[in-house]
């Protein structure tokens, strides 16, 4: 074979084999976008409370944590204000973590009208968004609304104090924050409830708000009892601050078990007191499979699979009777139950 045709073929040859041994020699990039072929992507997904102090919150926490580790491949990144009241810190937030290009966000959100746009503005980033606990006016720009139905717990709550008053009275409705769409829920549950249910029972505030701390809510709730002395034969508050506020105030009033007393969201000092009759309810919510659901509700429809847009976690009521049984004992003690 003449030396021209010899070099000529060689040439082809090397030529074929480093095309070969380029990208597609190495098989087709992994989902993640680079690394080895079948390799899993680490998704980082934000949840984002109303605060960070409550032991509702650190059992949400707890239940996203869950949905984490059951998946494998998610990073929690748990952030939120220390204060329930601090709406521009929550935004700060939604807003830093939409910076970062997080996959997800998970967002409880103190105003329902103030975070709206900051949702949205994280939809045009193509950051999904995952509502729980507490529901945006405006929810065009969300995945999933993943909550109590709060109404329904004041509903609850309405009936469990006018039985313990007999269907006769005078109560007392401690609010908790304006903007607050889940605690308003539970308000507006429990006076139509009395409304439509109850004519024996009189409402003797319904327009008091006890700010979103327990020292605020213990200020509130004295000055009412002093206001409503002889008067008042039970109370309604509408959330974990609010009761244990509340709580005590009924204790330096000398009036802890003799005002009818049914709150919302237990705490270790709540619980001890409803075996002690101080309280005569808890309506309950499950944070633990909340923050869990949250998660996972997420992550579906990161996956492409379809969501519902609106997913119950379940509301209960807990008494001084029925407090020790599995199911009650288990949402009385969520962290307790949350690992």
């Amino acid at each position: 074979m003449p030396l021209s045709r010899v070099l000529l073929l060689v040439f082809f040859v090397s030529w074929g084999l480093a095309g070969c041994s380029g990208q597609d020699a190495a098989g087709p990039k992994s989902p993640s976008g680079g690394g080895a072929a079948g390799a899993k992507k680490k998704y980082r997904i934000a949840v984002i409370p109303k605060g960070t102090t409550h032991e509702f919150w650190k059992s949400v926490h707890a239940g996203a944590d869950n949905a984490a580790k059951e998946l494998g491949n998610v990073e929690i990144i748990w952030k939120g204000s220390h204060l329930e009241d601090d709406r521009d810190g929550q935004i700060s937030v939604v807003q830093d973590f939409t910076t970062q290009r997080v996959d997800g966000i998970c967002l409880a959100p103190l105003d329902s009208q103030a975070l709206g746009p900051f949702v949205k503005e994280a939809k045009q980033e193509q950051i999904p968004t995952v509502i729980f606990d507490s529901a945006l006016d405006d929810e065009s720009s969300i995945v999933s609304y993943v909550a109590t139905d709060n109404y329904n717990g004041g509903v609850l709550a309405a009936r469990q104090l006018s039985e313990t008053l007999d269907g006769k009275g005078g109560v007392i409705l401690l609010r908790y924050n304006p903007g607050s769409e889940s605690t308003n829920q539970r308000e507006e549950g429990f006076l139509a409830t009395l409304k439509a249910e109850f004519p024996g029972i009189t409402v003797l505030t319904s327009d008091e708000y006890a700010g979103t701390t327990e020292n605020s809510a213990l200020d509130k709730a004295q000055q009412l009892l002093i206001k409503f002395r002889g008067k008042v034969d039970g109370i309604f508050a509408v959330c974990e601050p609010n009761s244990t506020g509340l709580l005590k105030a009924l204790e330096l009033e000398g009036l802890a078990g003799k005002v009818k007393f049914v709150g919302f969201d237990p705490s270790p000092h709540l619980v001890e007191s409803l075996r002690q009759k101080k309280l005569h309810g808890i309506v309950l919510q499950d944070p633990v499979k909340m923050g869990y659901q949250a998660v996972m509700t997420l992550m579906q429809h990161i996956r492409g699979e379809t969501v519902e847009k609106r997913i119950s976690t379940g509301e209960y009521v807990a008494t001084p009777l029925n407090m020790d049984e599995p199911a009650m004992k288990k949402l009385l003690n969520p962290q307790q139950f949350g690992e």
